[in-house]
Formats: C-alpha cells, sequence, structure tokens
C-alpha cells in the first residue's frame, strides 16, 4: 500500500480522498493556490504545497516536481483538471510516480471521442448515427466557413449535437435544434474545446430526443477481474452537467437493467479496462441504449453508487492502483434501497444561474440518518470565482424511491446557506415536480418553466425574517426586568396571579 497520496485537485473530491486516505493509514498531500488557502481540503490533509504557476491545477511539472519534493509514491487527480490527460499519466509511469487511474493508453484511448466510438460500433454496440469527419476552426474557412457544415448537418438531421473529439463533462457540447444557430453553436463548442482541452476538433452527431441518460458504474484490477456496481440516473442535466442523479434508475425493467449493466462490462472489457470507470449510454423512449462515452475516472455522482452498494469506491480506487485485486467478485455486490444525490452551486438559478462567489456568512449542515454532504465548505470561508462553483453534494439514502425523495426533501430544508446564491430552492422545485416524483422525465427536463415565482427558500426566509423582526421590535417595547432572563423552567414553575 501506498505510504503517501498527493491530490491533484480541490473542492470535496480532494476531501474526499483525503478521508480515504486517512482511513487506509496513508498520508495526504494536499494542492492550493491562495484563494483556496481556507478549504478544508488544506486543512485536513497531512501536507499542503501551494501551486504558484499561473497554470494551477493544470501545471505538469509542477505538480509532478510537488510529488517528488514530498516524496508522494502516487497521485490521485480526482475528476476534471488532470484526471483524463493522458499526457499527465504518461509523465507519471515515466517518473515511477503511480497514477490513481487507467493506464495513459486506456485513458488516451477514450479520451478520443471519435476513435473510441467507432471502436465501440465496430463490436457491433449500437451508437446514435455520427459524422466520422471532424474539423477545426482554421479547416471551416477552407469549407466556405459555414456552408460546408451546414451540408453535414443536413446529412446527420436535427436535432444533432456539436461534440468536442477530446471532449467531457460536458465541455465543447451544444445541443442545435434550429440551422440558424447551428454557426454560433460550432463555434462556442470549437472555442470551449481549445480552451479546455486544447483541440478545436468538434464532430456532429444526431441527437436521440427525447431521452435518458444512464450510466454504469465499473471496476477492474490488473489481474483481468471486472466488475459492475449498478447503474445510475443522470438525466436530470444542464448544459450536460448533470444536477441530480440517483440509482437506480427509475422504471428500468429487470431484463433491461441487466443488459445494461452487462453492456457496461463489455464496451470496458474492449478497451481491456482498469481500476474505476463509467460506461455512459442514451436511453430513448423504447428502451434502446447507445453507447455515448467512457469516463476513465470518479464521477461527481459517485456516492450514490457508494450508498446502494456500500462499497467505498475511492478506497477500492487507491488499493487497485496499489497492485491489489479486487476485494469483490460480482455475486459479493448487493444492491439495496434507492440513493439521491443534489448538486449543491454557487449560482443563482433565478439570473440565469449566473455564478456567485463570496464569502459564507452561515453554512448549517443537514443531518439525520442516511443523510450525507460531501463539501470543502464551512462558515465564513470564501468560495471562490474561478473554479466550478459546485459547492456541496447532498447525499440522501432510503429503503424506497418516496421514501428517499421525503428524506432529501427534508435534507434541503435544512440546509442553509447565506453569503452567496445557491442552487437549493432550484433543488426544491425539482422534487416537488409531479413529472419527477413519477420518474417520467428526460434530459430535457429542465427545458420546461421550473423558475418561475419566487423561490420556495427566500419566501420561507422573508417569512422568517418577518418573525425576527416582530419579536425583536417587542422586546425592545418591554422594561428590562429580571423576570426576563428567568429560563423558560423558572417561568412556567411560578404561580400566576389570581
Amino acid at each position: 500500500m501506498f505510504k503517501k497520496v498527493l491530490i491533484a485537485n480541490r473542492g470535496e473530491i480532494a476531501v474526499r480522498i483525503i478521508r480515504a486516505c486517512r482511513d487506509l493509514g496513508i498520508q495526504s498531500v494536499a494542492l492550493f493556490e491562495p484563494s483556496d488557502q481556507g478549504s478544508l481540503h488544506v486543512r485536513f490533509a497531512d501536507e499542503v504545497v501551494r501551486l504558484d504557476s499561473s497554470r494551477g491545477y493544470m501545471d505538469h511539472q509542477v505538480v509532478l516536481q510537488a510529488a517528488k519534493d514530498t516524496g508522494a509514491d502516487a497521485i490521485h487527480p480526482g475528476y476534471g483538471f488532470l484526471a483524463e490527460d493522458p499526457a499527465f499519466v504518461r509523465a507519471c509511469e515515466a517518473a515511477g510516480i503511480v497514477f490513481i487511474g487507467p493506464p495513459s493508453a486506456v485513458v488516451s484511448a477514450l479520451r478520443d471521442n471519435l476513435g473510441a466510438r467507432e471502436r465501440v460500433a465496430a463490436a457491433g454496440y449500437p451508437v446514435p448515427y455520427y459524422l466520422s469527419e471532424s474539423f477545426c476552426q482554421g479547416e471551416m474557412k477552407e469549407m466556405e466557413e459555414i456552408k460546408g457544415v451546414q451540408a453535414l448537418a443536413e446529412d446527420v438531421g436535427y436535432p444533432l449535437v456539436v461534440k468536442a473529439c477530446r471532449g467531457g463533462r460536458g465541455r465543447g457540447t451544444r445541443l442545435v435544434s434550429d440551422p440558424s444557430k447551428l454557426e454560433r453553436a460550432v463555434r462556442q463548442a470549437q472555442a470551449e474545446a481549445l480552451a479546455v482541452f486544447g483541440d478545436d476538433h468538434v464532430y456532429l452527431e444526431r441527437a436521440i430526443m427525447p431521452a435518458r441518460h444512464v450510466e454504469v458504474q465499473v471496476m477492474g484490477d490488473q489481474f483481468g477481474s471486472l466488475i459492475h456496481l449498478g447503474e445510475r440516473d443522470g438525466s436530470i442535466m444542464r448544459h450536460s452537467q448533470k444536477i441530480i442523479a440517483e440509482a437506480p434508475s427509475p422504471n428500468l425493467t429487470a431484463p433491461q437493467r441487466t443488459r445494461l449493466c452487462e453492456m457496461g462490462l463489455e464496451i470496458a472489457r474492449l478497451f481491456k479496462y482498469r481500476n474505476l470507470g463509467t460506461v455512459e449510454f442514451i436511453m430513448d423512449l423504447d428502451g434502446n441504449f447507445y453507447f455515448a462515452e467512457m469516463k476513465a475516472r470518479i464521477q461527481v455522482e459517485h456516492p450514490v453508487t457508494e450508498k446502494v452498494t456500500q462499497v467505498d469506491l475511492v478506497r477500492e480506487q487507491i488499493r487497485i492502483a496499489a497492485g491489489e485485486p479486487l476485494a469483490f467478485c460480482q455475486g459479493d455486490i448487493k444492491f439495496r434501497g434507492w440513493a439521491m444525490e443534489c448538486r449543491i452551486n454557487a449560482e443563482d438559478p433565478w439570473s440565469n444561474f449566473m455564478p456567485s462567489p463570496g464569502k459564507l456568512d452561515r453554512f448549517r449542515l443537514p443531518g439525520g440518518p442516511n443523510v450525507r454532504v460531501d463539501t470543502y465548505a464551512y462558515s465564513g470561508c470564501d468560495v471562490p470565482v474561478r473554479y466550478d462553483p459546485i459547492l456541496a453534494k447532498l447525499i440522501v439514502w432510503g429503503e424506497t424511491r418516496p421514501e428517499c425523495i421525503n428524506r432529501m426533501r427534508r435534507a434541503l430544508e435544512e440546509f442553509a446557506i447565506r453569503g452567496v446564491h445557491t442552487t437549493l430552492p432550484f433543488h426544491q422545485r425539482i422534487l416537488n415536480d409531479a413529472d419527477f416524483l413519477a420518474g417520467n422525465y428526460t434530459t430535457d427536463f429542465l427545458d420546461r418553466p421550473l423558475l418561475e415565482g419566487t423561490p420556495d427558500i427566500e419566501l420561507r426566509d422573508m417569512a422568517v425574517a418577518a418573525a425576527v423582526a416582530f419579536i425583536s421590535r417587542n422586546q425592545a417595547a418591554r422594561p428590562v426586568t429580571q423576570d426576563r432572563f428567568q429560563t423558560g423552567w423558572h417561568r412556567s414553575s411560578r404561580r400566576l396571579p389570581s
């Protein structure tokens, strides 16, 4: 087992990894930029290293040097940043530092969206119709600007999706339903892909709508063992970012669930997958599954799988990377109950989800049985402006889906955040929507007008503020007497005048 692991990430996932390391008796090293100095991952780690590079967490050389200087024998990338960067994985391999994730060859194969799709299609698995011809910004000029792309789009048909060839996490992806909006969508996707992945090549794919987004969690070791840990549903998404995830997926039949998980394992075997990964599918309304992509990393939504399987996925990631065999065979994995995760972002849903950085004046966590919060935040800490706005993940578990939903409602009501705008009231709206309650939602769920009227939490806070103001005014008007400072027990025990 490793003696020391460097976490090349920040926020709630860095805290999650530090806790897993501590459970395994492994020392942890946290990286931080100045804006993150007060984050919990900096406070919890055994050692910390400040990043002064302008590239921050994305600087290969700085991250590797930090691992060497601190004597770390492994690096956990979390998700985002370096998690799916084959060049960084190769650099780790060359330096003799273990990358906690798949080998560089697997990461490289899966990061190539077109290549991975062609490999899966050649093996006989369904994929959405797409064009293997990709193009970058410079090549668009040779195609007579947008006219050539329009011709490609007509071949694909609308609605279509513009996708980055080296995409992931929804970056470099745009849905287009109107031909007049194609040019702008292509240029936006290319610009985002270049900024995030360093490659602005995109391709066109036919959109399957309406549809559901379902994904299979897989895990494999270096000895050839590979298992699945069931499926998750991440259909409620905004800009390809999953807002709510649940496991299992509602309204799947037993045969559909079995086939889905079998396909996930079979596709993972095509790439000789190792460590933790997720095979993602699109399911149409007829129950047909289409391969979308495979994520070669842990995902934001992993806690719901942990809840229904009682398997610590981060712990298993570390064990597998250390060369240990899988601790489970497929028959050992038992699925129990229902789990759900709400992604709480520091955004204002009533202002087009504008990011809302700032200082947290209040941060009161929900509690009770089967309620979990993954976060880097606390009262008094700062929410930085330059990172993903995810502030916390609220995860609950119940014996049944209705019980799980009721517990999530209660937890959302208990969760109090002041100082920045958050998506808490937005989640409350979703948790009371009739289609969501019935499990009859698809990936276009958030296209509906859920944000009309005053936020529920805002209404509650207005009522509380009014009550506090009323009590304060009445207390200020009362004369100060000794009786006012007696305890409730003393007051109740006093004899009332006749």
